[in-house]
């Protein structure tokens, strides 16, 4: 049997003899170590309240110890086994019984990042598809083409034996002016789905199922949030609509709630969605330019592995890069405004370890995984759109370090009173220790970091 998946509207072999590294190369946050036991085994209780109130959540029948026991068919089975998945995380454990149950049902999940809920919904994507209909059955929108791309690694990887098809719906890499989507998996951002689907290009009559990754960013951002909603209301009536996200604010909650309506729900509290493996810390820095000046000091141990450095603004990313490599620092920026191609060379070079330090924008806090990076540094505190400190955003920044259960340090820049106050806020919102470390002596430290890495 042919194994085909369509990818950047080429197609490209992915049988048992296909060179499976070259396809997976960006896939080693999954596979991280050749062992399923890389993912977060969160020792948390995985909390499920089902849309039938008279239904037992801790039922055996809403949880699985073995993906033998979820009915997968065969060539699916061995794509979820080829990922050296050896058996579901405990967010899988509750999730896949409840998102391949028929009839489908509507889920919200919410679980910390390297739990392994992209595989949970790409697995239920890859399930629902009807191989002899040759027409677009599954769709998920991601918040960014990084993300997107990630995404489409796994659905290749996990479908590699199988033939179904999977194409892309982002800004550059969507299909021919008039071009019809006629892959059975379509993966994209949400202004560029709109646009096929107003265009006609995207039948949406077929749709069966509908994932929002990092469904909270999504519902809240404005232009998203619209645009997420558009593409939501063309879907079938009977399509199963699945949110997943590490966080998702009150405010969020309540729309997510009417934007999947009846759905069974997988829920974390705050504390327990803190990422305890990342050690945290602060710098009390004089001003601006004394921030520069610390991440010149630090940009030794930065380069040790690989690092990420957040800024809110993407002239501060520009000019943080610029003044860098001026200093002889190699150091890379990703934001917004990049062209599309400049922004998948970045990402490659930092994927494969090329580059070491990148600035970016939280185009980069959510979701994306790159197990060599073991610092972040939050150049600016996030704030929300009204200016407020933005503990979601925070631990979906930290959340890059410290990935699928090895160590991490993020360090915050603070450099006056409200920049204080802003740390204060996100401390005081997870109740975690945000230790200081002092700047007047550099060598003590960089010898406090090194003992924390």
């Amino acid at each position: 049997m042919s194994n085909l998946v369509k990818r950047e509207n080429t197609t490209v072999d992915l049988g048992p003899e296909a060179d499976v590294a070259a396809i997976s190369e960006n896939l080693q946050d999954l596979t991280a170590e050749g062992k399923a036991e890389g993912l977060i085994d969160n020792e948390h209780n995985v909390k499920v309240h089902l849309v039938d109130q008279q239904a037992d959540p801790d039922s055996p029948l809403y949880s699985v110890k073995s993906f033998d026991e979820l009915g997968l068919a065969d060539d699916l089975l061995k794509g979820v086994y080829g990922m050296k998945f050896t058996k579901p995380s405990k967010i899988q454990e509750r999730a896949l019984p409840l998102l391949l149950q028929n009839p489908p049902h509507n889920m919200i999940g919410q679980s910390q990042s390297g739990t392994g809920k992209t595989a949970a919904f790409v697995l239920a994507m890859l399930s629902r598809i009807d191989r002899a209909e040759k027409s677009p059955q599954a769709l998920c929108l991601a918040p960014a083409r990084e993300l997107a791309r990630q995404t489409m690694d796994v659905v290749q990887q996990m479908g590699k034996f199988t033939d179904i098809t999977a194409s892309y719906a982002i800004h550059e890499e969507g299909p021919a002016k008039g071009q019809k989507v006629t892959s059975q998996v379509v993966i994209g951002t949400p202004g560029t789905v709109k646009d096929l689907v107003q265009r006609g290009q995207l039948n949406m009559r077929k749709i069966k199922i509908f994932v929002l990754d990092e469904a909270d960013s999504m519902l809240d951002q404005q232009g998203l949030g619209d645009q997420s909603l558009r593409v939501k209301n063309s879907l079938p009536k009977t399509c199963q609509i699945v949110l997943f996200s590490a966080t998702f604010a009150d405010v969020v909650k309540s729309y997510a709630e009417r934007f999947a309506p009846n759905a069974n729900r997988i829920m974390l509290e705050v504390k327990e969605l803190s990422v305890d493996g990342i050690k945290q810390f602060y710098m009390d820095c004089r001003g601006e330019d004394h921030k520069l000046e610390i991440l010149r000091v630090l940009y030794a141990l930065l380069s040790v592995s690989q690092s990420i450095i957040f800024v809110r603004r993407r002239d501060t990313a520009d000019r943080i890069t610029r003044l860098m490599n001026e200093s002889g620092h190699a150091v890379v920026t990703l934001h917004g405004k990049l062209q599309s191609s400049e922004r998948d060379s970045v990402m490659h070079d930092f994927r494969s370890g090329k580059t070491k330090v990148l600035v970016t924008t939280n185009v980069l806090a959510r979701g994306i995984d790159i197990s060599q990076v073991n610092m972040v540094i939050n150049y600016d505190i996030p704030v929300d759109s009204n200016g407020n400190p933005d503990p979601e955003t925070y631990l979906h920044r930290i959340g890059r370090t410290g990935r699928f259960g090895r160590t991490g340090v993020a360090i915050n820049f603070v450099h006056d009173k409200k920049s204080h106050q802003e740390m204060k806020a996100i401390r005081d919102h997870f109740d975690r220790e945000i230790t200081k470390i002092q700047t007047e002596n550099p060598e003590l430290m960089e010898k406090t970091l090194r003992l924390a890495l």
